[in-house]
């Protein structure tokens, strides 16, 4: 069960191109956005859809695959784990981000 204690599993669409980062060492890092949605009715019948935003990062050999194949539109599912990190903007706020650290990555659609 020790596997099951932070693992997330996401189907959605890429908001943009993926952001690819080469890091020294020959290290390549790829962020990106997807988003899931889901449709309802609510309480008058009226369709609702609610669409959620999840930032994705992806390190290695991951990286390489999104840098040549993914694009803003395209269908995928990530599966890894939730991490959360905060950092100091240039003006002295602090912020605070989660995202996936996805170490699966599978490409669905044409």
């Amino acid at each position: 069960m020790n596997a099951l204690r932070n693992k997330v599993q996401l189907i959605g669409h890429l908001g943009n191109d993926p952001e690819i980062v080469n890091l020294d060492g020959g290290n390549k890092l790829a962020k990106f956005s997807i988003a899931t949605s889901e449709s309802y009715k609510n309480a008058k019948g009226e369709k609702v859809e609610d669409t959620q935003w999840h930032n994705v990062v992806a390190w290695g050999k991951t990286a390489d695959i999104i840098e040549n194949f993914l694009v803003k539109g395209k269908q995928v599912a990530v599966e890894g784990k939730l991490t959360h990190r905060s950092y100091e903007t240039k003006e002295g706020e602090k912020r605070y981000i989660t995202e996936v650290r996805c170490n699966e990555l599978l490409m669905l659609g044409k």
